[in-house]
């Protein structure tokens, strides 16, 4: 009886720890996915796809703030924009070591982000 009960009470813990583990495996939020890291002057990359729907973060590595807006720089001119179907941004600040979040972006298109302080850094978003 002893022997029947920790046969069980085992086959309930190898249980508990693949479901911890497959849980765990792909649990990283759309946020976390849909990240974009900034150093003093550019994106890290400089696109990333998203599905509709979900929100993009942008994260400064460097003690240098960021100033966000829709729109790219061209020719070493900011061209602002407003994109139809993408949440507007206008001068978002993201400071040095902090964060912002972007969205969501409803609309499937391809749309532009730049800094307008730093002149070449921009930024495709693709939503899908």
């Amino acid at each position: 009886m002893i022997r029947k009960a920790l046969a069980i009470l085992a086959l309930c813990s190898l249980i508990t720890v693949l479901l911890v583990a497959c849980g765990s495996v792909g649990s990283a939020t759309n946020t976390e996915r849909n990240t974009v890291h900034m150093n003093d002057t550019n994106f890290v990359q400089t696109s990333i796809t998203i599905k509709k729907g979900e929100r993009l973060k942008l994260i400064s590595d460097t003690l240098t703030p960021h100033a966000i807006a829709n729109g790219t720089w061209e020719s070493g001119t900011a061209h602002a924009a407003r994109e139809s179907g993408a949440p507007q941004v206008k001068d978002v600040q993201v400071d040095g070591y902090s964060s912002q979040t972007f969205g969501p972006f409803t609309t499937a298109g391809t749309f532009k982000l730049y800094c307008t302080v730093h002149a070449g850094m921009n930024l495709t978003v693709v939503v899908q």
